[in-house]
C-alpha cells in the first residue's frame, strides 16, 4: 500500500498483548500457531486432585479431563498499579490480566499515556464474575470486615473492568464496558474503531478476559450441549460435536493509521472496515445462530470496508466445533461471498479455538491477534484437529476450504486480506476485514551515531533485571533489528520509572553481550531519588589531565567543539603559544605532549578549557547547574560557569596563575591516606597541607626532598600514599612569592556576584558574593588548604543531589563516594573516560547523559537522532514482579 492509497477510515493495530493457553506473548502464540501445537491440555489424576476436583467427580464416565487453563492464573504485580495485597487479592483475575494486557499493548505500541498526547480509550469486557463465588464469598472474615457491595464493586464486577483500567493508568478517552458474550471482544475492537474514527480517542485498547473458576480442572460432558466429547475442539471436522471452555486474555492498541504511519508506529495489520449487528428472533432459538444475521454483518463489514470479498484470502472462523454451528457459519460465509463470485475454493478458513478452546469474551480478539499475525508473517497456521470435513459442509461447493496445514501467504500486489468472525450467544455477530500492513511512510535511515543509547527502567530491581535480560534475548533472536529504532522505542515508547539503568554500544553484538553481563563499567544502573534532583557541577582540579582528553568529544559534539575553539584561540592570542596540539596530539606528539601538560602554564589553561566547554555541552543538553564546587583550580572554572567572570577573564587568569606556578620552584605532591588531624604532626615544618578531599584522604605539598622525607615517614608507619604528576607545590608556602603579582592580575579583571551558587575552597560553604568578587579572596584561595571535603558536606546536607564531575579524570567522583551521604541518597557521574578506558569520549559522555537520565533528570534525547527517520519497534514488554494472590 502506498502512502495516497491510506484511506481515512483505515484503523491501525499498533499493539498486541495476550494471555492464552501456552502463550503469555505474542511472540509465543505465533510460534504455537505456526508449529500447529494444542494448548488444550490433558489432566493426570495427581493434577485434577491437586485443583480440588473431588475423586468421586473423577469417576464419572462423562468427565473430560481437558483443560485450557493459565499457567500464571494466579499472578499479578499489584504493586506496580498502587494496589494494595489485600486489594490484589480481592480483584477477580479477569481484571489482573486485563490490566496488565493493556499496559503490555500500550507498550508494544510504543505509547505509555504519559508521552502520549491525545485521548486513550477502553473497551473491553469479561466472563462472569466466578472468582467472587468461589473465592471472595468462601471467606466469611473477608466478607464480614469488607461487605458484600464493596467487594463486587471494588474489584470483581463485570461493569467496571474498562474503567478500572482507565482510572489505574488515568486514561481520559470513553472506558466502556461491552457484554455481548463470545463476541464481547471483537464488538469491543468495532466500538474501539467508532470512537477513533469520530474522533473521541486518538489511540484505543479493546480487548477481553475471561478466566474460569475453578481452574485447571475439567468439566461433565453433557449430549447436546456445546461441549466436546473429547476434549479437543474439531471445527469443520466430521468429529465436531463441541468445543473447550478456556481461559485467557488479549488486548490490542488501535490508532487512525494515518496518525500510526505519521508517527513511525509499527503497524502490525490494517482495519479497513467493520460491522455488528444481531440475529434479532427469526431463528430457531435465541442460543441459536442464524445464516442470514451472520451474512449481514459480513456483507456490511466489506462494504464499510469498500472490498470485494474475493480478495480475501483466509477467514478466521468463529468455529466452535458444534456439529450445526460450523455448517451455519460456512453457510453465512458463502451467502456474503456469493454476491460477488461464483468460484470455489479462493479462500481458506481457520480456527484458533483447535488451538486454544474456546476463550468466551476474550474469544474474538484472540482470533484478531491471529489473523494480523498471519497477515504480518505471510502465513497461514494450520488449523488443528480436521481430519475430514462435517457431512452437512459441501465445501466444495463453497468459496472456502479448510487451511489444515501451514501454508505460505505470499504478498500480491492487490495486497492479502483476511477477515475476522465472531458470534455472540444472544445473536449478536461482529465481522471485521484486515489488511496487511502498508511500508512504512519513512523508512528507518541509518544512524549517523556510532554508539547508541540503550536505557531501561523498572519499579524495582527484579523487573528491571528482568528487562534487560529480555532485551538481550530480542537482540539475539532477532538479527536484522535496527539498533537505532531500539534506541529510540526504548526512549519515547517505555515509562520513566524510579529503577533504571543505561548503556552506550556500538552494534547489536556488544548490546547483547554488555546486557547479557551487565559489566558495571559500562551498564550503568541508579535510583531516583525521592523529591526534587538537583545538579551539582563539580570542575576537577589539576592531576587528571592527559594527551587527548575530549578529542573525540571534540570531533562529536559541536557545542563542545566551539567552545573549545574559542579558548584556544583565545589562549594563542594572549601567550603566542600553541596549545591544540598539546591538548589533541597525534599518536607520534602524544609523548611531548603529556610533557607538556605537566607546564602549569599550559596544565591549568588546558584543562580550564576543556571544563568550560563541558560545562557547556552538559548545559546544551538541558542538564544546568543548582550548585558548584570546583577542586583547586576547578573553583575558578565553576566562577567562570557562574559569571564572575567572563571566559576571556577567566581563561586570562588561569595563564597566569599557570604561569606565575612555573616561576615557583619544582616540587611534589603526594596524596596520604591519613585523616587531616592524623597527617598534620608528619609534615613537619617544611610541609603544607594542601588539602582535604575526604574525610582520610589528604593532600599534601613541599619541596621534592620535603616530600620525599615525609614518604618516609609514611612507609614508617605503613600509611598508604600517591605522588601526584604534579611538578610543583599548589596551595603551599612555595607560592608565597608568587602572590603579590597574582592579586595584581584580579585587581584588573572585573569580578561580578555569582548568579549560580557555588562552594568555597577555602570556607566549605557556599561563597559570598563579598568573597567572589574580592581579589584578595582569590589570592588566599590559590594559597590556602582545599577544604573540598568540608564543601562536600555542605553539598550532601540536601539530599537528591546528582554530581557530575566536569572535567578530565573521575577524582571527585571517588572523592564524593566516600562521602556516607553521598551513599545514601546522591548519585555520583563523571563526564570523561579514564585515559584506559577502551570506550571513546563521545560514546562515554552519551552514557553520562544516560545516567543523568537515570539519576531523575528529564533529558530531551532527541538531538540524538537529529535528521533520521526513526521508527518504533516492537521489543518486549515489562517484566512483572509477579506475587500470587
Amino acid at each position: 500500500m502506498s502512502d495516497s492509497e491510506v484511506n481515512e477510515n483505515d484503523i491501525a493495530i499498533v499493539g498486541i498483548s495476550l494471555r492464552v493457553p501456552g502463550a503469555n506473548t505474542p511472540t509465543a502464540y505465533w510460534e504455537n500457531l505456526r508449529d500447529g501445537v494444542e494448548s488444550i491440555e490433558q489432566l493426570d489424576e495427581e493434577r485434577l486432585l491437586a485443583a480440588g476436583e473431588s475423586p468421586e467427580t473423577l469417576r464419572k464416565p462423562n468427565y473430560i479431563r481437558a483443560s485450557g487453563s493459565l499457567e500464571d492464573m494466579k499472578m499479578f504485580d499489584g504493586e506496580f498499579f498502587g494496589f494494595s495485597p489485600k486489594e490484589s487479592a480481592i480483584l477477580d483475575p479477569q481484571h489482573r490480566h486485563f490490566t496488565e494486557c493493556c499496559w503490555e499493548a500500550l507498550e508494544d505500541a510504543g505509547h505509555p499515556p504519559e508521552k502520549f498526547e491525545g485521548q486513550v480509550g477502553v473497551f473491553g469486557g469479561c466472563g462472569m464474575g466466578s472468582y467472587f463465588y468461589f473465592n471472595i464469598c468462601t471467606n466469611r472474615e473477608l466478607v464480614e470486615s469488607v461487605g458484600h457491595f464493596l467487594l463486587r464493586h471494588t474489584g470483581n464486577d463485570k461493569d467496571f473492568l474498562a474503567t478500572r483500567v482507565s482510572y489505574t493508568l488515568d486514561l481520559r478517552g470513553p472506558a466502556v464496558n461491552v457484554q455481548t458474550a463470545c463476541s464481547t471482544s471483537l464488538v469491543a475492537t468495532h466500538l474501539a474503531c467508532q470512537s477513533l474514527l469520530s474522533g473521541e480517542s486518538d489511540l484505543v485498547l479493546a480487548g477481553g478476559s475471561t478466566i474460569l473458576f475453578p481452574h485447571d480442572r475439567g468439566y461433565l460432558y453433557a449430549e447436546g450441549e456445546i461441549l466436546s466429547p473429547d476434549g479437543h475442539c474439531h471445527t469443520f471436522d466430521h468429529r465436531a460435536q463441541g468445543t473447550v471452555l478456556t481461559s485467557g486474555a488479549g488486548v490490542v492498541a488501535l490508532r487512525r493509521l494515518e496518525d500510526a504511519l505519521e508517527d513511525g508506529d509499527h503497524v502490525y495489520a490494517v482495519i479497513k472496515g467493520s460491522a455488528i449487528n444481531n440475529d434479532g428472533g427469526q431463528k430457531v432459538g435465541y442460543l441459536a445462530p442464524s445464516v442470514d444475521g451472520q451474512a449481514a454483518a459480513m456483507v456490511e463489514a466489506y462494504a464499510v470496508a469498500d472490498i470485494d470479498p474475493t480478495t480475501i484470502g483466509y477467514v478466521e472462523c468463529h468455529g466452535t466445533g458444534t456439529y450445526m454451528g460450523d455448517p451455519i457459519e460456512i453457510a453465512a460465509l458463502t451467502q456474503a461471498f456469493r454476491r460477488s463470485t461464483d468460484a470455489t475454493d479462493i479462500c481458506r478458513v481457520g480456527s484458533v479455538k483447535t488451538n486454544i478452546g474456546h476463550l468466551d469474551t476474550a474469544a474474538g480478539v484472540a482470533s484478531l491477534i491471529k489473523a494480523a499475525l498471519s497477515l504480518e508473517n505471510g502465513q497461514i497456521p494450520p488449523s488443528l484437529q480436521f481430519d475430514k470435513p462435517n457431512p452437512e459442509i459441501e465445501f466444495e461447493k463453497t468459496p472456502f476450504r479448510v487451511n489444515d496445514t501451514l501454508s505460505d501467504w505470499p504478498g500480491t500486489q492487490s495486497r492479502r486480506r483476511a477477515a475476522v468472525n465472531s458470534l455472540g450467544v444472544g445473536g449478536t455477530n461482529a465481522h471485521v476485514v484486515l489488511e496487511e500492513a502498508p511500508v512504512a511512510r519513512q523508512p528507518s535511515s541509518e544512524s549517523q551515531r556510532p554508539y547508541q543509547l540503550l536505557r531501561l527502567s523498572a519499579r524495582n530491581k527484579k523487573s528491571l533485571d528482568g528487562n534487560t535480560a529480555a532485551l538481550a534475548d530480542h537482540l539475539q533472536n532477532n538479527a536484522n533489528i535496527s539498533l537505532s529504532d531500539v534506541a529510540y522505542t526504548l526512549e519515547v515508547g517505555r515509562r520513566d520509572m524510579e529503577r533504571r539503568r543505561v548503556v552506550a554500544v556500538r552494534d547489536r553484538e556488544e548490546a547483547i553481550e554488555l546486557l547479557e553481563r551487565c559489566d558495571p563499567g559500562r551498564v550503568f544502573t541508579h535510583s531516583v531519588p525521592d523529591g526534587e534532583v538537583s545538579v551539582v557541577f563539580m570542575f576537577s582540579g589539576a592531576a587528571g589531565q592527559y594527551p587527548g582528553m575530549a578529542m573525540d568529544l571534540y570531533a562529536d559534539q559541536p557545542v563542545f567543539r566551539e567552545n573549545v575553539d574559542q579558548g584556544v584561540r583565545l589562549f594563542e592570542e594572549k601567550t603566542g603559544r600553541s596549545i591544540r596540539t598539546v591538548m589533541f596530539p597525534d599518536e607520534a606528539g602524544k609523548a611531548a605532549a603529556g610533557e607538556a601538560l605537566l607546564d602549569p602554564g599550559i596544565q591549568l589553561p588546558a584543562i580550564f578549557i576543556v571544563e568550560f566547554a563541558m560545562a557547556q555541552l552538559w548545559m546544551s543538553w538541558g542538564v544546568k547547574p543548582d550548585l558548584m564546587i570546583g577542586h583547586s583550580m576547578g573553583e575558578n572554572t565553576a566562577a567562570c560557569i557562574a559569571g564572575v567572570l567572563s571566559y576571556k577573564d577567566g581563561l586570562e587568569l588561569l595563564i597566569a596563575r599557570g604561569e606565575l606556578m612555573e616561576r615557583t620552584a619544582e616540587a611534589a605532591m603526594v596524596s596520604v591516606n591519613l585523616r587531616a588531624d592524623e597527617l598534620a604532626p608528619l609534615l613537619g615544618d617544611s610541609c603544607d597541607l594542601a588539602s582535604v578531599n575526604a574525610p582520610e584522604l589528604c593532600v599534601a605539598a613541599g619541596t621534592i626532598e620535603a616530600i620525599g622525607a615525609l614518604e618516609k615517614r609514611l612507609d614508617e608507619r605503613e600509611v598508604e600514599y600517591r605522588r601526584l604528576p604534579f611538578k610543583r607545590a599548589a596551595h603551599s608556602r612555595l607560592y608565597d612569592p608568587i602572590l603579590d603579582e597574582f592579586r595584581a592580575v584580579l585587581q584588573r579583571l572585573e569580578l561580578q556576584p555569582p548568579e549560580i551558587p557555588f562552594v568555597s575552597n577555602r570556607t566549605g560553604q557556599l561563597i559570598l558574593d563579598e568573597e567572589a568578587t574580592s581579589p584578595d579572596y582569590w589570592v588566599e584561595h590559590l594559597r590556602r588548604t582545599v577544604h573540598f571535603a568540608d564543601g562536600l558536606d555542605t553539598i550532601l546536607s540536601t539530599p537528591g543531589r546528582l554530581l557530575i564531575e566536569v572535567g578530565p579524570g573521575q577524582s571527585l567522583c571517588a572523592f564524593a563516594r566516600q562521602h556516607p551521604a553521598a551513599r545514601k541518597h546522591a548519585n555520583v557521574i563523571p563526564s570523561l573516560r579514564h585515559r584506559d578506558d577502551p570506550i571513546t569520549d563521545a560514546a562515554f559522555f552519551l552514557s553520562g547523559l544516560g545516567r543523568a537520565w537515570a539519576s531523575g533528570l528529564d533529558i530531551d534525547f532527541s538531538p540524538l537522532r537529529e535528521g533520521e527517520n526513526r521508527r518504533r519497534v516492537p521489543l518486549p514488554t515489562y517484566t512483572w514482579n509477579h506475587q500470587p494472590y
